[in-house]
């Protein structure tokens, strides 16, 4: 019996952008527009104008228990390419083999019907995957405790908030045993504790000889969990490969943790020494964006001098909630330095302690009066992961940030 799973050759998907179908015509004028054909110039070239290819030119393969990642930035053509796959939209051009039967888990709510209830949901997932009533009956019990529902499974899952709808979709996909399971990025609208418990789950399935297509922006995710990667970019394959090799280079390509800052980023400042690039990585300088707890995150900040200055560097680190937990300037002025030719900087966040989240850094620099000479908003995003680089287990209650402290006795 072969061993493949997914083959896929040529692969292209066109869209008309939108707005170019334009108003109705009459049945008048579509037959007066199909008789004056002939005698048009540059059709093509509109029709062309009025096109895109999200997907053009991708090929690769997979076989039985392989756990492919795919990475890429917005728009780059991921959930398009799930989205053929899993046989929702068909492919303007190529070929795809697939060899299973295919469970895909591609937004929050897809392949449930609100008005039923989410015992009833589950039943319909299995039966639209061929299973058979026993066979959904024997996994049920599995799945309730999986997606922690037990007081809701008669509730129409219309009324269940977007974090029980994950938590149940995703249970129902892992577990009723597809061939091939297809993730998209939607296990960020769960906790940090549960979204661990479903990379665990993704983890399982691919040791048990099943093919896992998982689809994320959480590097640290695709580097622990997939043997190979296809890194997207405007729809074609930039590169595919090990795990490792192809993250490496798609961090360093400034496509993830490092970047320009755009002048809409100069929040105020007399612009006499600017920051102008800022990048994200760890203690060995290697371009990263998601970090384990505990580990050192490095941000290399590039500034050029307008005008000779005495500065002092400024570090915000923000929630994704909006919450400022770090703060760290130099309240000495003693310590400014003095910036008089272009040049770098580098910061090492190790202490206090960032707890699991999405975290945006800002930088500033600021004379000795305290006043900014720039102050750039946004200039990196970080990920920390749910897990101490120690091995520890990361326990939810902890809080926002921990730090080790000094405690004595006094007797």
């Amino acid at each position: 019996m072969s061993d493949l799973a997914i083959r896929v050759e040529n692969l292209g998907k066109r869209y008309r952008l939108h707005g170019a179908r334009g108003r109705y015509k009459t049945l008048r004028e579509s037959l007066m527009q199909s008789f004056a054909v002939p005698f048009r110039t540059g059709q093509k070239a509109a029709e062309a104008d009025s096109t895109f290819w999200a997907l053009k030119d991708v090929n690769f393969q997979l076989d039985r228990g392989d756990i492919l990642g795919i990475i890429g930035r917005n728009g780059a053509g991921k959930s398009t390419l799930l989205k053929v796959l899993s046989r929702i939209t068909d492919p303007t051009e190529g070929e795809v083999e697939i060899v299973g039967r295919v469970g895909s888990l591609l937004e929050v709510g897809t392949g449930f019907h609100p008005e039923l209830t989410g015992r009833e949901n589950i039943f319909l997932n299995g039966a639209i995957l061929g299973m058979k009533k026993s066979e959904i009956a024997s996994k049920f019990d599995e799945i309730v405790a999986f997606a922690e529902t037990e007081k809701f499974l008669d509730t129409p899952v219309k009324y269940y908030s977007s974090g029980m709808y994950m938590r149940l979709a995703f249970a129902v996909a892992a577990h009723l045993e597809p061939e091939i399971l297809i993730i998209d990025e939607v296990l960020a609208v769960g906790d940090a504790q549960f979204q661990k418990k479903c990379l665990g789950k993704v983890q399982e399935v691919g040791h048990s000889g099943r093919t896992v297509l998982f689809v994320s922006h959480n590097i640290g995710a695709i580097r622990g969990l997939c043997g190979k990667v296809v890194w997207l970019e405007q729809g074609r394959v930039k590169m595919i490969g090990d795990a490792e090799s192809v993250t490496l280079r798609y961090m360093s390509s400034g496509s993830a943790a490092s970047g320009s800052i755009a002048p809409s980023q100069h929040l105020q400042g007399s612009g006499a020494v600017t920051i102008e690039h800022a990048a994200v990585g760890d203690a060995a300088d290697l371009p990263k964006e998601s970090f384990l707890i505990g580990e050192p995150i490095k941000l290399t900040l590039s500034y050029r001098v307008r005008s000779s200055s005495r500065g002092s560097f400024w570090l915000l680190i923000t929630s994704s909630e909006g919450t400022v937990v770090v703060s760290s300037f130099q309240r000495d002025t003693s310590d400014l330095v003095l910036l008089a030719k272009d040049g770098c900087v580098s910061v090492i966040i190790s202490a206090p302690t960032l707890l699991p989240g999405a975290y945006t850094l800002s930088a500033g620099i600021f004379d000795s009066s305290g006043s900014f000479l720039d102050w750039a908003d946004s200039v990196a995003r970080i990920e920390v992961l749910p897990q101490f680089a120690d091995g520890r287990p990361f326990d939810h209650r902890l809080g926002i940030v921990t730090q080790e402290l000094q405690w004595r006795i006094n007797e």
